[in-house]
């Protein structure tokens, strides 16, 4: 027996703030005559989808939800359940609204938002769930830093600086404090988060491979389809393919902070976040370190007066920091590796009992079908994405450090909702990166927001800047820690902040109060003299910035403590 037609109508619905709401509304269309299946989803989604007879009044829905005290517009509707001797061309049923690709941060944010909209979600894990954040990167790389840190102040007087005689490091227990401070956030932010949506979110274990037709297939032999698609499959550690890397094993971030034993020295190979982070975490843990920066500078995109400033101290604690450097090749030589490099045009060999290269990322996309599916990529292999995370191919998505877009996952756990959101409802909603601030967690740290120096000029801005030594900021000398300075970028005439750029203990909790300084400049107009003129607690880190602010127009060595 053939089913009867019905339709499939989605209305947008507006008013709702709580979960009674949504039971109003439900009641409410399921009161239309006509009407046969009602849902709701939650009163957040902000729809309802129902099933009606065919040739319903759809002005009798939008009144009913009025009635109730909301405002709801028809969406879309459609034929359903249309037998196929009545129509040769209709489509099954996909299998889910959203597939996602990934369960790390932005994987997490996409499902996440596709299950707050009401949709069935399928989220694809080949590996360990959580990603790179919770599992090798952000958790397990800070957790060891804080530990350094602990254990290199533990040997330092505080008010002297002298070096004191500290406790031998337990290096397993170190790294199994690690392990499970990693295992538990696993547990809780994402094992159980997932589970939590057992209703919304289906997760399944096996690799996937993007159709030519716009289907997922499984490694398992299943092939799913979805009304949007949104690949979140991350980055893992590159390898410089360096003469004999091939017959030389070597550390990358991942292996580096697994080792069953604290190596007694380590050359690394990279002078950005990871290579630094890492590098002074050994070094304070008592392995000697050598730095190796192909660039004439470390963190070369930073301000020169923080990238030297920073090779100082990293020097003053005991590295060797290297630049002008450029890996050659590489061997084993009885317990050693040697590195060959080139260095201001001479050739230099480099020591070290272990390796890590830490010089950026690749994209984990070799066995995904892109290019079957005619999803373009960069010249490094990452998904190019526009501003509201859609690839070159129609209904597919991308988000996280799989893509063009900065590697940071805060930036891809918000693209990763965006993507989804856009996937499910056409491309509503932009990825807006115009102030987008960046820790580098060396102790001190490097934060960053807006433009630099060089960066403004080169977009024909007329700068001027400040730069403030921490000695002058009170908090850093009651706390006999005046290692690193605050440089303000403005643009001459409007006076509006266009950069802010700290080295000091703790800056990435002082760049997001310039980074609200910078977002106010773009929109409404704020100004230096305006950030002059705020209140800022006194001995603060964050009060450096208004004294920065200040040395825009005045001498800051005469002023009183809190003067304005």
């Amino acid at each position: 027996m053939s089913q009867q037609p019905t339709e499939s109508i989605e209305l947008d619905v507006r008013g709702m703030t709580c979960d009674a709401c949504a039971q109003h509304v439900t009641r409410a269309l399921q009161s239309v005559s006509g009407v046969e299946q009602v849902q709701v989803p939650s009163w957040q989604a902000g729809r309802a989808v129902l099933t009606a007879q065919p040739g319903i009044d759809e002005t009798l829905l939008e009144d009913a939800v009025k009635a109730a005290g909301y405002r709801a517009t028809v969406r879309r509707s459609a034929a359903i359940r249309i037998p196929a001797s009545l129509s040769s061309s209709s489509q099954p049923p996909k299998d889910y609204d959203l597939i996602v690709i990934g369960t790390g941060g932005a994987g997490m944010g996409a499902a996440i938002k596709g299950a707050e909209l009401g949709q069935r979600v399928c989220i694809i894990e080949a590996g360990v769930i959580g990603g790179t954040c919770v599992n090798i990167g952000c958790v397990p790389s800070k957790t060891l830093i804080r530990a350094a840190e602990s254990y290199h102040r533990a040997g330092h007087h505080p008010f002297a600086g002298i070096h004191t005689a500290a406790i031998d490091v337990d290096w397993r227990a170190v790294i199994a404090q690690k392990d499970a401070l990693v295992t538990e956030l696993r547990e809780s932010k994402y094992v159980d988060v997932l589970a939590s949506y057992r209703d919304q979110i289906m997760l399944v274990h096996a690799r996937a491979r993007l159709q030519a037709d716009g289907a997922v297939a499984l490694d398992d032999g299943r092939v799913l389809t979805a009304r949007g698609v949104v690949i979140a499959t991350g980055a893992r550690p590159q390898i410089l393919p360096l003469d004999g890397i091939k017959q030389v094993a070597v550390l990358d971030s991942t292996s580096a902070m697994a080792l069953p034993e604290q190596p007694r020295s380590l050359l690394v190979i990279g002078g950005r976040a990871i290579a630094l982070e890492l590098g002074q975490t050994f070094a304070r843990l008592g392995t000697q370190v050598t730095i190796l920066q192909r660039s004439v500078r470390l963190i070369p995109e930073h301000e020169p007066e923080i990238a030297d400033a920073l090779a100082e101290i990293l020097r003053q604690e005991g590295m060797t920091v290297q630049t002008g450097a450029t890996p050659k090749a590489i061997r084993a030589e009885g317990e050693e590796k040697v590195v060959t490099a080139r260095v201001h045009g001479v050739l230099q060999e480099f020591r070290a009992e272990q390796v890590l290269m830490a010089t950026g990322r690749t994209p984990n996309t070799g066995s995904l079908g892109l290019a079957e599916a005619g999803v373009v990529t960069d010249a490094g292999g990452f998904i190019v994405v526009d501003e509201f995370m859609q690839t070159s191919r129609p209904g597919v998505y991308a988000a996280g450090d799989v893509t063009n877009r900065p590697k940071l996952v805060y930036v891809g756990a918000a693209a990763g909702g965006i993507a989804a959101e856009n996937a499910l409802e056409d491309n509503r909603k932009r990825l807006n990166l115009t102030v987008l601030p960046d820790v580098i967690f060396t102790d001190p740290q490097v934060a960053t927001v807006g433009l630099t120096e060089a960066q403004a000029q080169t977009d024909g801005y007329t700068v001027k800047t400040s730069v403030l030594p921490l000695h002058y900021v009170p908090r850093a000398l009651a706390a006999r820690d005046t290692r690193g300075l605050i440089k303000l970028v403005a643009e001459q005439g409007s006076d509006r902040l266009l950069g802010a750029h700290v080295l000091a203990a703790e800056g990435g909790e002082v760049i997001q109060t310039a980074a609200l300084a910078v977002h106010a400049g773009l929109r409404y107009g704020f100004t230096v003299s305006d950030l002059r003129g705020m209140l800022f607690p006194y001995l603060t880190q964050v009060e450096g910035l208004k004294l920065a602010a200040q040395a825009f127009e005045k001498d800051v060595t005469q002023l009183s403590c809190c003067a304005g």
